[in-house]
């Protein structure tokens, strides 16, 4: 230690830049040659597995893994690096596990995919959060077997958004599930009487994301609407996150008719609710719907027309879901739509207390970021321990190696 001291010492007291420069390099010159004579006596005397490397075998060692070097290290230094060796593989098998539910060859293009930033935002819109305007109810009506009310609010950039929820009496949320991504269902029973043509243009059958095509009528004022949109559906718990959006497709080209939608949002929550009848039990299903879309016609405009069909068009709704029980109860098979809603990517809990716990950013980060070069840290952590080696055995080893094992402790989190 006092031969450190001394030669920075010496250091310090030049009076000229190259004058530091070479006492430093007087300093790291017998450090260099005993790491030298340190590795060519180590090489003479090397160890059995040292020897292993170099003899000819048919399957080489890896020489650039981190698990082959840290077999090498003491057991004090290598206890805390198996600990964190753990860690790290039980979150890349769950990284693995979520990478599997990404896509298929038929959605390669993760531009056409709902992904789950997209699901947080649908979760933040459920649970009142998003941080948007304040809702303004817009109406609230009844039917025997259903209870529907409807909210507005108008952001300052973008078409006017809707919220509602709709409660249905005896039913399930699988049952309404498969209601609302039923295209075929649509179009036969009409309860949607605007959708006039569905063409499924791609889909995953490991996440049941699909990219589907419309064509939606429109009063006689305005022409139809078409839409691309994908869509995809997540379970959280007992709870379905379904959500629909528009996206670019290259392989339909735009016409003047019908014309084109661009921004268009349609994502809703199902979940089972207790019945309003009072019985005590969840036989009701609540959906919470969220929408927005330029159809390309001035929002005042808009905002009237949709406030005087909404109610004509909601309760349409109900007759068709009723229908639709009969067909299932009576064995009539699902239509492949249907199939595909029931393909959903589930959540779990951790997720959703990330979310719960406003982490949800952290959770999607650290999801996102490629797995670091191992041999990089490698080379950092054992050039710290050989330097702390050389320069001495005392206190000041036992710091430095103290020091590089919480700083890699400390990149626990950005693993």
């Amino acid at each position: 230690m006092g031969y450190v001291l001394s030669a920075v010492a010496r250091v310090l007291e030049q009076p000229t830049a190259w004058g530091a420069a070479c006492e430093m390099a007087l300093l790291a010159g017998p450090l260099w040659a005993a790491a030298l004579v340190g590795l060519l006596l180590g090489w003479a005397w090397r160890p059995r597995w040292a020897a292993g490397i170099v003899a000819p075998a048919a399957d080489p060692p890896q020489l650039a893994t981190l698990d082959f070097w840290r077999a090498q290290l003491p057991a004090r230094i290598r206890a805390p690096l198996d600990y964190l060796a753990g860690a790290r593989q039980q979150e890349q098998e769950q990284e693995d596990d979520e990478a599997s539910l990404q896509g298929s060859p038929e959605m390669a293009n993760e531009d056409l995919a709902v992904g789950k930033a997209d699901l947080v935002n649908l979760w933040r819109l459920v649970e009142g959060n998003d941080g948007g305007p304040a809702w303004i109810k817009m109406m609230e009506k009844a039917l025997p077997n259903m209870t529907y009310q409807a909210w507005r609010r108008d952001p300052q950039n973008g078409p006017p958004q809707y919220q509602s929820s709709t409660i249905f009496e005896n039913a399930t949320p699988d049952e309404v599930r498969d209601f609302f991504g039923d295209d075929e269902f649509r179009m036969s029973n009409k309860w949607d009487d605007m959708l006039i043509s569905h063409q499924t243009l791609e889909e995953c059958e490991t996440t049941g994301t699909m990219k589907v095509h419309w064509v939606r009528k429109f009063p006689f004022f305005c022409s139809d609407r078409e839409y691309i949109i994908a869509r995809r559906i997540w379970k959280l718990g007992s709870a379905y996150y379904c959500v629909t959006k528009g996206v670019p497709c290259s392989s339909i080209p735009r016409r003047s008719k019908p014309r084109r939608v661009d921004l268009y949002y349609s994502s809703w929550c199902i979940r089972a609710v207790e019945s309003r009848r009072g019985n005590g039990g969840s036989t009701a299903c609540e959906i919470l719907l969220f929408h927005h879309e330029d159809m390309g016609i001035p929002y005042e405009i808009a905002k009237i027309g949709i406030r005087q069909g909404m109610w004509g068009c909601v309760k349409r709704i109900e007759p068709g879901l009723r229908a639709y029980q009969k067909a299932r109860a009576a064995g009539e098979p699902p239509s492949p739509s249907a199939l595909m809603a029931r393909i959903n990517t589930k959540v779990g809990d951790n997720f959703v207390r990330g979310l719960e716990s406003n982490s949800d950013q952290d959770i999607m980060e650290a999801e996102e970021k490629p797995v670091k070069n191992r041999m990089a840290r490698f080379l950092v952590l054992g050039g710290a321990v050989a330097l702390a080696c050389t320069l001495d055995q005392g206190l000041l080893t036992k710091a430095l190696i103290f020091g590089v094992a919480r700083r890699f402790v400390g990149q626990r989190n950005t693993l």
